[in-house]
């Protein structure tokens, strides 16, 4: 068993993450696609109710192959923050983000998504607009694309409002983002009944790039060494070695290839605390 002492660096260690990757000033979506990309051309709208401002996607030439880029967007100012609404997307931006993947299916462009929000977008105008349905439509087509898809947990990931652009054949996370089921804060609520508790729940719900690489639940982390210039060749980089590798397989097989990714998550984990609950048949 850990040390008190270890638990608590431990703790201390995720929520220092969670307030780098919620830092106002960190880099976004937006800034990436300029960097990273040429030619950008955005797209918008669902085509059905609306254009959600957290989702900015459109098509660009990365070393001039053509790519569908899905990004969600928090913006650095209170007011851009307010305009994209903090990041957190409605049914309508899932299906506009839908809508383009679809497009690149039809036109065999590989897929690129940058995932930073805290959750999908909570008010009740967004349950009635089928919510739950548009994550989980995403999450059921993205399986299903015969395009490579490569998703970037660059700051924040939220909950299924992450996960609905994270079936990908490679998920990327940079070094001080997190991603889990719920937010510490969420989690002190429910569990401990206060939120003040939210800095030891981020160390339980093991929500760093080290822990979800050490359970396979993300594949490569970018580091954040440097300055943003660098970190965008970084990234660069690391999408051009995957697009370079997916362009050696085909169709069916980048499929494939995904799917099995995903069942293999957690097929690895032994239970220790609990196993002489578990009774066998």
């Amino acid at each position: 068993m850990k040390s008190s002492s270890n638990e608590e660096l431990e703790n201390n260690n995720a929520w220092s993450k969670v307030l780098l990757a919620r830092k106002i000033t960190r880099f976004r979506s937006l800034e990436m696609i300029k960097n990273v990309f040429d030619s950008f051309i955005p797209l918008h709208g669902d085509r059905g109710i609306g254009d959600d401002k957290s989702i900015i996607g459109g098509i660009a030439l990365l070393n001039h192959q053509a790519v569908t880029i899905i990004g969600q967007q928090k913006g650095n100012t209170p007011r851009e923050m307010e305009y994209h609404q903090y990041g957190m997307t409605k049914p309508e931006g899932y299906r506009k983000s839908l809508r383009l993947m679809r497009q690149a299916e039809k036109f065999r462009r590989p897929i690129i998504c940058l995932i930073d929000t805290p959750g999908a977008f909570p008010g009740v105008l967004a349950e009635e607009n089928g919510q739950a349905e548009a994550i989980a439509r995403n999450l059921y087509e993205m399986a299903n694309f015969t395009v490579p898809i490569v998703s970037i947990i660059i700051g924040e990931g939220g909950s299924g409002g992450a996960l609905a652009l994270g079936v990908a054949n490679r998920v990327f996370m940079m070094e001080n983002a997190v991603y889990s089921v719920v937010s510490p804060e969420g989690c002190a609520s429910i569990l401990c009944k206060d939120s003040r508790k939210a800095p030891d729940m981020a160390g339980n719900l093991k929500v760093t790039a080290r822990d979800l690489k050490n359970y396979g639940v993300i594949d490569e982390i970018i580091s954040e060494e440097g300055t943003n210039e660098v970190i965008f060749k970084r990234i660069k980089q690391n999408i051009n070695k995957e697009l370079l590798r997916c362009s050696q397989l085909n169709g069916e097989e980048v499929r494939k290839e995904r799917i099995e990714k995903f069942r293999k998550i957690g097929s690895e984990i032994t239970f220790t605390q609990y196993d002489t609950r578990v009774k066998k048949s």
